[in-house]
């Protein structure tokens, strides 16, 4: 028999046991993946309730909303959970770039080899 969490349709995160989902976010219009990252339960609700999107970060052990100092913030469109819910997808509007470096998508680069190109 199928885990409940994967037949109804009520939210149920399984989180890990640092207590974390991991988050995908792409853009809304374009598809792109912007950055992938990390949330926790309140992590979560906040990205519910403000529509803005809100994670863990595992280095300060603090939350943080993405565009909080550069005002680069991802406006939450729609968000799905896996068949698990062990992970989350954010579809977003983003106002401005994603990544902390200035690009678009923090995946900016292309593995070539043992090599990174852009």
């Amino acid at each position: 028999m199928a885990d409940l969490r994967e037949t109804r349709l009520t939210l149920d995160p399984k989180f890990d046991a640092h207590g974390l989902l991991t988050a995908v976010c792409t853009d809304a219009d374009s598809g792109q993946v912007l950055m992938v990252a990390h949330m926790n339960a309140e992590a979560l609700a906040q990205t519910l309730a403000s529509k803005k999107a809100t994670f863990w970060s595992r280095s300060r052990q603090s939350l943080w909303t993405k565009g909080e100092t550069s005002g680069n913030v991802l406006h939450l469109v729609e968000a799905r959970i896996d068949c698990d819910q062990d992970a989350i997808w954010l579809i977003c509007r983003p106002a401005g770039p994603a990544c902390h470096t200035g690009a678009t998508s923090c995946f900016y680069r292309i593995i070539e080899g043992d090599q990174l190109i852009r």
